[in-house]
Protein backbone atom coordinates (compact mmCIF):
# COMPACT_ATOMS: atom_id res chain seq x y z
CA UNK A 1 0.00 0.00 0.00
CA UNK A 2 1.38 2.93 -0.80
CA UNK A 3 0.65 5.74 1.41
CA UNK A 4 0.40 9.24 -0.71
CA UNK A 5 -0.99 12.73 0.73
CA UNK A 6 -5.38 12.67 0.77
CA UNK A 7 -5.65 8.45 0.29
CA UNK A 8 -8.76 7.33 2.56
CA UNK A 9 -7.92 4.59 4.56
CA UNK A 10 -10.29 1.92 6.14
CA UNK A 11 -10.17 1.16 10.28
CA UNK A 12 -11.06 -2.41 11.45
CA UNK A 13 -11.13 -4.25 14.51
CA UNK A 14 -10.52 -7.70 14.07
CA UNK A 15 -12.68 -10.31 16.16
CA UNK A 16 -12.21 -13.96 16.38
CA UNK A 17 -16.14 -15.72 16.50
CA UNK A 18 -16.84 -18.93 16.45
CA UNK A 19 -17.31 -18.94 12.56
CA UNK A 20 -14.26 -16.97 11.93
CA UNK A 21 -12.69 -13.35 12.07
CA UNK A 22 -15.31 -10.57 12.17
CA UNK A 23 -14.52 -7.55 10.74
CA UNK A 24 -15.98 -4.41 12.61
CA UNK A 25 -15.40 -1.45 10.83
CA UNK A 26 -14.01 1.19 13.52
CA UNK A 27 -13.44 4.08 11.58
CA UNK A 28 -11.54 5.79 9.06
CA UNK A 29 -8.02 7.15 8.39
CA UNK A 30 -6.70 10.14 6.11
CA UNK A 31 -3.22 10.35 4.97
CA UNK A 32 -0.93 14.29 5.71
CA UNK A 33 0.83 15.77 3.13
CA UNK A 34 3.94 14.63 5.44
CA UNK A 35 3.02 10.99 5.21
CA UNK A 36 1.72 11.23 8.58
CA UNK A 37 -2.20 9.71 9.55
CA UNK A 38 -5.36 11.51 10.72
CA UNK A 39 -6.77 8.63 12.12
CA UNK A 40 -10.95 8.91 13.17
CA UNK A 41 -12.61 5.97 15.25
CA UNK A 42 -16.47 5.82 15.59
CA UNK A 43 -15.78 3.07 18.13
CA UNK A 44 -12.68 1.39 20.33
CA UNK A 45 -11.54 -2.12 20.24
CA UNK A 46 -11.85 -4.69 23.18
CA UNK A 47 -8.52 -6.17 22.60
CA UNK A 48 -6.79 -2.48 21.44
CA UNK A 49 -5.56 -3.46 18.44
CA UNK A 50 -7.11 -1.78 14.73
CA UNK A 51 -5.87 -2.58 11.39
CA UNK A 52 -6.06 -0.03 8.69
CA UNK A 53 -6.00 -0.64 4.87
CA UNK A 54 -6.91 1.39 1.71
CA UNK A 55 -10.75 1.63 1.85
CA UNK A 56 -12.41 0.08 -0.97
CA UNK A 57 -15.42 0.52 -2.58
CA UNK A 58 -18.60 -0.04 -0.72
CA UNK A 59 -20.38 -3.49 -0.09
CA UNK A 60 -16.83 -4.82 -1.60
CA UNK A 61 -15.20 -4.40 1.60
CA UNK A 62 -15.70 -8.17 3.21
CA UNK A 63 -14.69 -9.42 -0.22
CA UNK A 64 -11.26 -7.61 0.19
CA UNK A 65 -10.77 -7.49 4.06
CA UNK A 66 -10.51 -11.57 3.76
CA UNK A 67 -13.56 -11.90 6.54
CA UNK A 68 -17.18 -11.37 7.73
CA UNK A 69 -17.43 -7.65 7.37
CA UNK A 70 -20.13 -7.17 10.85
CA UNK A 71 -21.38 -4.13 9.10
CA UNK A 72 -22.91 -6.56 6.32
CA UNK A 73 -26.63 -6.88 6.09
CA UNK A 74 -27.35 -10.93 7.32
CA UNK A 75 -24.47 -10.85 9.00
CA UNK A 76 -24.75 -10.62 13.20
CA UNK A 77 -21.60 -8.63 15.01
CA UNK A 78 -20.11 -10.44 17.48
CA UNK A 79 -21.93 -10.20 21.01
CA UNK A 80 -20.27 -8.25 23.60
CA UNK A 81 -20.06 -9.95 26.52
CA UNK A 82 -23.34 -10.01 29.11
CA UNK A 83 -24.80 -11.41 32.12
CA UNK A 84 -27.14 -14.55 31.69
Amino acid sequence: MMLMAGKRLAVFSIREGKGGSIWVRAGSAFVNKDGSLNVLLDVLPLDGKLHVREAAEKRDTAATAGGRYAGEPGLDSMPVGGHS
